[in-house]
């Protein structure tokens, strides 16, 4: 098995690029069902998840090819052959729930395992059922999940959850279908954003892009078209902790600012901050590092919220930061019953952290942390733990480090250019 060797206490610094936003390729990608046409998507991280979607594509029958520049991917789906998809790969990625919509769409039906990915709690997935039921579909969900449709026919839709997945499969299914369909209560991310603006160079019509209300007028069929992918400002609020916390100074390219806005009001919470320079930014050596009191000196937190709200993506990376930081907070995690649950590592290691219960966590620094075995639960939650092995003072082992490299785009080497001492051994 994959594990990390990390040697921790020392700063990062230099610079770095952000890469492409994973969960806008994960829906793009399955966007590409939507048209026999060939399809260039550029950006695309080098990250397992992509990876993944791209053999479940193969196995449904879909040409994929890399393109002449780094990121670059041709689908083609004319071949487009079966729409069953394959269990192997469903278990891996939550991602593999994004192909309903587009095959259902493309085929009139799709038949499905539940999907696999992080382990942070129960992830529902009534609110995509509901919506292509809406749609005119027919919905079974026993072991594996069989929808079909003659027909798809706009109508209607107020989402039961703002599900960032069941808004991006309702939009999918929709844009083929017949008639009009207004879509309340949508996730409205800026990975949602990129799927939308995808669709419309497609040939499709979605308006209110970046709302909660987007409107959709069908169309008989989508065209190729050529896509880029947005950077991933959750790696984004990854590399800004993780310079924070070491001491270190970092210069971020790419890192798309304007997707930035409450995760600066949030970091600012704990005395971090940036300098802005066009569409890069630099987080300097020199921050406060101190916990700023709400009103009357009472502790302040930190908590997640449907966009434009603080990602819950960067709860796990602001908890690890915290502990580097002089004050006391509250880390209110609402949206994942377990994700909070890799803080007993944090505490092992040295944090001086209360789990209040599954979603709160009081986080009291600065603390010393000294390195530790740890285990990768989720994406996240794994790069808060490379993070937290960096601060610590001596060695660090992470296994499980699948999880990590399911959204991070080689991140060894990456921080090894930022003078990180990080290992990467074991088989594949």
């Amino acid at each position: 098995m994959r594990e990390y060797i990390i040697e921790g206490g020392v700063p990062v610094r230099g610079e770095v690029t952000a890469a492409g936003n994973k969960n806008a390729a994960l829906p793009c990608i399955a966007a590409t069902l939507l048209t026999a046409e060939p399809v260039v998507l550029r950006n695309i991280p080098e990250i397992e998840d992509v990876q993944v979607m791209f053999e479940v594509l193969q196995h449904l029958g879909v040409k994929v090819d890399r393109g002449s520049s780094p990121g670059e991917w041709i689908v083609a789906a004319g071949s487009l052959s079966r729409n069953v998809v394959p269990a192997e790969q469903a278990r891996r990625i939550r991602a593999s729930i994004l192909l309903a919509g587009p095959l259902l769409a493309r085929t009139g039906s799709v038949e499905l395992p539940p999907p696999g990915g992080d382990v942070i709690g129960r992830r529902r997935l009534d609110t995509h059922f509901l919506a292509f039921e809406a749609l005119g579909a027919t919905v079974e969900t026993n072991d594996v999940y069989r929808v079909s449709a003659g027909s798809l026919t706009g109508t209607e839709l107020f989402l039961d959850e703002a599900s960032v997945t069941a808004t991006e499969n309702a939009i999918m299914a929709a844009v083929l279908a017949e008639g009009s369909t207004v879509i309340e209560n949508a996730a409205s991310e800026p990975h949602i954003q990129d799927l939308c603006h995808m669709l419309n160079s497609m040939g499709a019509h979605i308006t209110g892009i970046g709302s909660n209300i987007l409107r959709i007028t069908g169309v008989r069929e989508l065209h190729g078209a050529e896509f880029t992918i947005g950077s991933d400002f959750m790696e984004v609020g990854s590399f800004i902790g993780l310079a924070a916390a070491t001491r270190g100074e970092l210069l971020i390219r790419k890192a798309a600012p304007q997707h930035l806005k409450m995760t600066r009001i949030v970091f600012a919470r704990i005395g971090i901050s940036w300098q802005v320079m066009g569409e890069d930014l630099l987080v300097p050596a020199e921050q406060s590092l101190r916990v700023r009191p709400d009103l009357g000196g009472m502790v302040p937190k930190i908590d997640d919220a449907p966009w434009p709200g603080f990602p819950p993506d960067l709860t796990s990376i602001m908890t690890v930061v915290a502990t580097q930081v002089a004050g006391t907070i509250l880390i209110h995690e609402k949206m994942f019953e377990s994700r909070m649950f890799f803080v007993d590592k944090l505490i092992g290691m040295g944090a001086r952290i209360v789990l209040c219960d599954p979603h709160r966590a009081v986080v009291t620094g600065p603390c010393r942390l000294t390195g530790s075995e740890l285990v990768s639960p989720d994406v996240r939650a794994g790069m808060a733990m490379v993070i937290a092995a960096l601060c610590a003072q001596g060695t660090s082992h992470i296994h499980n480090v699948y999880q990590i490299e399911r959204g991070y785009e080689k991140l060894v080497p990456r921080l090894q250019a930022l003078g990180a001492k990080i290992t990467r051994n074991g088989a594949e």
